[in-house]
């Protein structure tokens, strides 16, 4: 696992898109500060920029590095989530404008799986998560189910759990308002 992850974290400082196995489905990434790799990657999924996407992180101490003023709850929700969940926070910071929602925002997930967590400490910054899939198709489940087109146009495929076949499901949303409203978007 080493030299795959330090494949990819190479990959990343150079501005790079991977295809990376995650807490929950394959996703294609990037670093989430670099605004030309956030580009690619919505130019790889053909979507909408409009549309934005979240951000993996293994340390919630981070989070305030990346959130203007983080709502008192978040640190409740991220302690007692059993299953992977995202977290969109108000007030965006630090990151890559083109991935920051329309109202400022940013989803983020903790992630506790270690491919992912390994390669986040390595890279030291929040890498984008994105399915691996064009937009509006069906996200893969396994490595098998992702196209050919995705695979062609991304700068690395990690070389681990690709035959992993366990059910891989996508994250829990919720969003997080100023003033402590909560929405959840997908349980």
């Amino acid at each position: 696992m080493h030299n795959v992850i330090k494949k990819a974290v190479e990959v990343l400082k150079s501005g790079g898109v991977i295809l990376y196995p995650t807490d929950t489905i394959w996703g294609i990434g990037c670093d989430a500060t670099n605004p030309e790799a956030v580009a690619r990657i919505y130019q790889i999924k053909k979507r909408e920029d409009s549309k934005s996407m979240l951000v993996l992180m293994e340390n919630p101490a981070l989070l305030e590095r990346y959130v203007n003023e983080v709502p008192e709850i978040a640190w409740d929700l991220v302690e007692i989530s059993t299953t992977p969940l995202t977290v969109i926070y108000p007030g965006a910071k630090n990151l890559a404008i083109n991935l920051i929602a329309e109202d400022g925002s940013i989803g983020i997930r903790f992630t506790k799986e270690e491919f992912t967590t390994k390669l986040l400490q390595r890279f030291r910054r929040p890498i984008v998560s994105t399915s691996a899939n064009i937009s509006g198709q069906k996200s893969p489940a396994f490595f098998d189910e992702i196209s050919e087109e995705i695979k062609n146009q991304v700068d690395y495929i990690v070389e681990y759990r690709q035959n992993d076949i366990n059910p891989a499901q996508p994250s829990g949303i919720i969003k997080l308002w100023p003033g402590g409203r909560i929405d959840i978007i997908r349980k």
